[in-house]
């Protein structure tokens, strides 16, 4: 393997290096015990699936690990393999199942609504529509009253650029390198993350400013993200100053001044960059950038695909840690938890614009999703999910940056709430990227140990810790030593 991982272990304390070696050789970490009983596994077996992916499947859904998992059930923060065996699901479908898989207070009246009707599209009047949009905008701050149901977040981000467009009546946008907020042809375009750019024609009317990544970007330091553990990077800046936050605003100023009119249409910012490796901005970097962006006429689009519904721990939305209100808002995944659904929200005075725009679409806002969405806003609040992911993100982010005190190839580990990220490199002086070969090896032993973690950032450099809301403190845990095991095995065979 790479000397480089060599280098870095060989250079450890005596002390240390011991301690990895008996960590690398300690007994497997126990799974929490869980109460629901898997149903047998009824479908094809594994290698006829496997054909039928190799002849009928697009390639374009790569598998996620060098023996691809087929999952057959899911209960809460369980999932069961074809086998029977059973792992803590730590990515949620990609941050999308957020109350628990099957949740029984979702599952129940969603059966019951299929007995009743299925579909009828928005011509109609059906109203768990009706009922939810009430729900939703009650959520909300200030005057996003009024909602726009899609399928999903691309959908949901794509007439979020219409509206800001028509609203405006200019045309270009600004979004963040290393964002992503879809990929559809228009969304495509203002995605600025390599991985999710394709050949065809996108991106006219979109600008990329400067991601303010206080870890990887130019500048950072040791005090810039709202989150319980920052950067191991020093700074001079004084208390309550951050030069960092400074130097990215020029950055955004930059755009403003060379590549746009006196007009723009809006600024597109995610609270915490999901897809881009769980990035975190300066903490009032954002603040600012609304404004400059108002100043200009323009409006300002949080997307909350990924930290909406009380997944960052301190509020409802991420945009609210922010200290700001958005014009739009859009959302998806967790809305539904796992069921298709998307929605934008955003002001009386935003959607009239569209007033005389014909727009439909087909399933939006059907029966099944938003009776599914309101169960989830309802166990959201019973369940006080929320509350249990600033708990137990706080105690997990606290254990997991003993990871990084470990380990020379853990570079940073950031995050709030239930949406955490750990970045791994090939050592924390220069912190480079570790390699896509490293990252699935010790993906693939992690998924061994019994626990599905995802991977993001432009290099796919970072583990994405993202769960359903339902994880206890035993789960986390459990986590945490099955990553120490896998790290320390992967150094200790190098």
């Amino acid at each position: 393997m790479a000397q480089h991982v060599w280098k870095c272990s060989s250079l450890l304390p005596p002390v240390r290096w011991y301690l990895l070696r008996m960590m690398s050789t300690a007994s497997v970490p126990v799974m929490p015990e869980c109460d629901y009983k898997p149903k047998p596994y009824r479908g094809p077996t594994y290698e006829k699936i496997m054909k039928i992916r190799s002849k009928h499947v697009s390639p374009t859904v790569k598998p996620t690990f060098n023996k691809p998992l087929i999952l057959s059930e899911g209960k809460m923060q369980w999932l069961w393999d074809n086998e029977g065996k059973r792992y803590l699901d730590l990515f949620a479908g990609i941050v999308t199942v957020s109350v628990g898989h099957c949740h029984s207070k979702v599952v129940e009246p969603l059966k019951q609504q299929l007995d009743y009707l299925w579909h009828t599209t928005q011509l109609y009047v059906n109203y768990p529509m009706y009922e939810y949009a009430e729900k939703l905008t009650a959520k909300m701050p200030g005057n996003l009253k009024v909602c726009l149901f899609t399928n999903s977040g691309s959908e949901a981000n794509d007439l979020a650029m219409v509206l800001a467009r028509e609203y405006t009546k200019a045309f270009d946008i600004i979004s963040f390198r290393n964002c992503f907020h879809g990929s559809s042809p228009y969304t495509a375009g203002l995605t600025a993350h390599g991985s999710w750019k394709n050949a065809y024609a996108n991106g006219f009317g979109i600008h990329h400013a400067m991601n303010p990544d206080p870890y990887q970007g130019i500048w950072g330091g040791s005090n810039c993200r709202d989150s319980l553990v920052q950067t191991d990077r020093t700074c001079s800046c004084a208390d309550g100053q951050c030069q960092a936050e400074d130097k990215y605003l020029e950055q955004l100023q930059e755009i403003f001044d060379n590549s746009i009119g006196k007009r723009v249409a809006g600024l597109f910012a995610e609270a915490i960059q999901g897809v881009g490796g769980v990035v975190q901005y300066p903490k009032n970097f954002l603040a600012k950038a609304y404004e400059m962006v108002r100043s200009r006429g323009g409006l300002c689009i949080a997307d909350e695909v990924q930290t909406g519904f009380g997944r960052t721990g301190t509020h409802m939305w991420g945009f609210e840690s922010h200290g700001v209100i958005p014009d739009i808002v859009t959302m998806a995944k967790g809305i539904g938890n796992g069921f298709p659904m998307g929605a934008v929200v955003t002001t009386p005075e935003v959607v009239n614009a569209i007033a005389d725009v014909s727009l439909l679409n087909t399933f939006a806002g059907n029966p099944m999703a938003t009776t599914v969405a309101n169960k989830v806003l309802d166990v959201i609040e019973e369940e006080k999910t929320q509350e249990r992911s600033l708990e137990i993100g706080n105690y997990m982010i606290k254990e997991l940056v003993k990871l990084r005190d470990e380990f020379e190839i853990v570079g940073d580990v950031r995050g709030k709430g239930l949406m955490l990220g750990v970045e791994m490199v090939e050592n924390k002086e220069t912190r480079k990227p570790l390699n896509p070969q490293s990252m699935g090896e010790i993906r693939d032993a992690i998924k061994d140990l019994g626990v599905i973690i995802g991977i993001g950032g432009l290099r796919s450099n970072t583990f994405r810790i993202k769960p359903p809301m339902c994880i206890t403190k035993e789960d986390a845990d459990f986590a945490v030593a099955v990553m120490r095991k896998a790290i320390s095995d992967f150094l200790r065979k190098q």
